[in-house]
């Protein structure tokens, strides 16, 4: 990862010709009928270009997600880079939901390795936990610079026993939230099936201990599901409904024995229609991105897409039926 002072001096005035005014406000409230949609670009395709084509001109959105393009993490981007981005959204007529970062998806220090630790990078990141400050001002330069409000953040690979760092944790998250909601910035948290924080449940628990609404919580029903918590209606219960401020939508199928695969929006067990009425019902007005996972077989990244997608949008037109 470049240093930040290069990344700077590379980007020049693009970050600082964004006020943070600009950052400090949310997205337009969308029409009663209708939610905001996005998508991870990078489960359609490494070409951001390619991607960005598809989010707009076939999938009819006006957002998308960044995590990585050309195989590298949206974290490691240089100004190159960047400039590249930005001028693929113009030209698409995009913005950014999120930056998908993988801030605290590392090993807790002191604890046992996790079980769950991978052995090669994901999504192209490998940083170790010393990194993570640099990383944390990094994020924020790359908000400001393609204008977005929000930071999807980890808690850290899950232990089998938290309890003796949860407090520890739960600072640490605090912490950070309290730095970055300072400079107009809010991260969003996301339940991971394979991080401290999975489930409903234990994200109702972590935003009890951190109250600073500079930590959101990014939702991903999915997530939990794959967890083994049942995500709508037991797990989304348990979540404070104002401090959901982004959704990660993927779908599951149980193959027995407490295992599951991803599987195509409305083809898996979560009641994704009943979900999408008590967003609605509870004000919801974030955004729904479609982090696809599931593979069509034989099929490529974008046709798996172009497919869930679909079901999506099925989905919603049924949960707007009374």
């Amino acid at each position: 990862m470049p240093s930040r002072r290069a990344f700077l001096t590379g980007l020049g005035t693009v970050a600082a010709a964004i006020p943070l005014s600009r950052l400090a406000h949310a997205l337009p409230r969308p029409a009663m009928s209708s939610f905001k949609l996005s998508v991870l670009t990078d489960e359609i395709s490494q070409d951001l270009a390619r991607a960005c084509e598809v989010a707009s001109r076939e999938f009819g959105l006006g957002l998308v997600e960044l995590r990585a393009m050309h195989n590298k993490n949206v974290m490691s981007w240089d100004a190159h880079d960047i400039a590249e981005a930005k001028s693929i959204l113009a030209k698409y007529n995009l913005r950014v939901s999120e930056i998908a970062s993988p801030i605290f998806k590392t090993d807790w220090p002191g604890a046992p390795k996790s079980p769950f630790s991978p052995k090669n990078p994901q999504f192209g990141a490998d940083f170790t936990y010393e990194q993570q400050d640099e990383l944390i001002e990094r994020a924020v330069d790359l908000a400001r610079a393609l204008d977005t409000r929000y930071i999807r953040i980890f808690d850290f690979w899950r232990l089998d026993d938290q309890t003796p760092h949860r407090k520890a944790i739960d600072d640490r998250v605090r912490e950070a939230s309290i730095k970055v909601g300072r400079k107009g910035v809010t991260f969003t948290l996301e339940n991971e099936l394979a991080c401290n924080t999975a489930t409903g449940a234990e994200a109702g628990r972590l935003l009890g201990a951190i109250r600073e609404k500079s930590l959101m919580l990014n939702w991903d029903p999915g997530n939990a599901r794959a967890r083994g918590e049942n995500a709508f209606p037991d797990g989304y219960a348990k979540i404070p409904k104002d401090r959901i401020a982004h959704m990660h939508l993927k779908d599951v199928v149980d193959l027995g024995n407490g295992k599951t695969e991803w599987a195509p929006m409305g083809k898996g067990v979560i009641d994704y229609v009943g979900q999408f009425r008590a967003l609605k019902r509870d004000g919801y007005i974030g955004p729904l991105s479609l982090e696809t996972h599931w593979r069509l077989k034989g099929g490529t990244p974008e046709e798996s897409t172009r497919q869930s997608m679909a079901g999506l949008k099925e989905l919603l037109q049924r949960a707007e039926q009374t």
